[in-house]
């Protein structure tokens, strides 16, 4: 009778052994299909651009970075940058707060707005804006009346790349918020805090990592937006072309090593953005492990 019983409790305990726990040649094809991935859709386009930026030398890069149109589109992408990645922060903020913390009316529209972006190609995108605020558009014509001219120039850029940086933030915050629920908010205002002070020693603390991340994303997202980009900002060299663009100009111009010399710094962000977000990742799991301990 025991044996009866031991032998039906071993088959499922092999069964689940199977289904769990692959040989060592399945493993480590799994892992050189990766590898092999990685290297081809990664890292050899990478070692492209970085050859082809400095096969002639530094002093040849330093020049193709510090050309008055290059330095122009540069410039440009920073402001653009420095402006879209607060004005998503606070909104990303915001949205992730309402929609993890309080129930309303419209919130599982808006949550579907805020994954808008992603499904909207951003040529699109950019032709919706040119379509609303171009000198034909509804509103375009009674904003060039009044002395403000927004696609073409820099205002209609900013538009299009807050739009398609929009959902990063809050995308990020609003599952960390959901899974944190209420009831520190709750207990720190039944002891006499303000909503903002609740927020700013409360809510904020328990999200920064997932802060951090967003904008990390929203950052690399901003600088390297195109398509959106091409459609509202004229590609005037000089005034409204940004990095991207810009390196689309002198490729088309065969310019091909100035062309990799300003690829190459959209390259090194983009490989930051991976080192910065692989340690933040790090450092999440460290802290979930000494929680974890610290309960034990």
């Amino acid at each position: 009778m025991n044996t009866v019983s031991t032998t039906h409790v071993a088959a499922p305990v092999r069964r689940w052994q199977a289904a769990t726990e692959e040989s060592a040649w399945v493993r480590r094809s799994l892992i050189g299909v990766a590898l092999i991935f990685l290297a081809l859709f990664l890292m050899l386009p990478l070692a492209v651009v970085l050859y082809g930026a400095f096969e002639q030398g530094l002093a040849v890069w330093l020049a193709a970075i510090v050309e008055p149109d290059a330095a122009a589109a540069i410039r440009l992408t920073l402001l653009v940058v420095l402006i879209a990645v607060p004005v998503n922060l606070i909104f990303g903020l915001a949205a992730a707060w309402a929609v993890a913390k309080f129930e309303f009316p419209g919130k599982s529209i808006l949550v579907t707005l805020i994954d808008m972006p992603f499904a909207i190609s951003p040529v699109v995108v950019g032709l919706m804006f040119v379509i609303l605020l171009g000198n034909h558009g509804p509103l375009g014509q009674w904003l060039i009346e009044h002395g403000y001219r927004v696609i073409f120039s820099v205002p209609g850029i900013v538009l299009v790349i807050v739009f398609g940086t929009m959902p990063f933030v809050a995308r990020e915050l609003i599952p960390l918020m959901q899974e944190q629920g209420s009831e520190e908010e709750e207990s720190s205002l039944t002891l006499g805090a303000s909503g903002w002070r609740t927020f700013w020693h409360v809510t904020l603390p328990n999200v920064k990592w997932g802060v951090i991340y967003g904008v990390i994303l929203c950052n690399a997202r901003a600088m390297g937006e195109f398509g959106a980009v091409a459609v509202v900002s004229g590609r005037i060299r000089g005034e409204t072309n940004t990095v991207p663009l810009h390196i689309e100009v002198l490729y088309n111009e065969y310019q091909f090593t100035a062309a990799f010399a300003v690829a190459s710094l959209l390259a090194a962000l983009a490989v930051v953005t991976i080192v910065v977000k692989s340690l933040i990742e790090w450092r999440d799991e460290q802290r979930r492990l000494a929680a974890v301990e610290g309960e034990q």
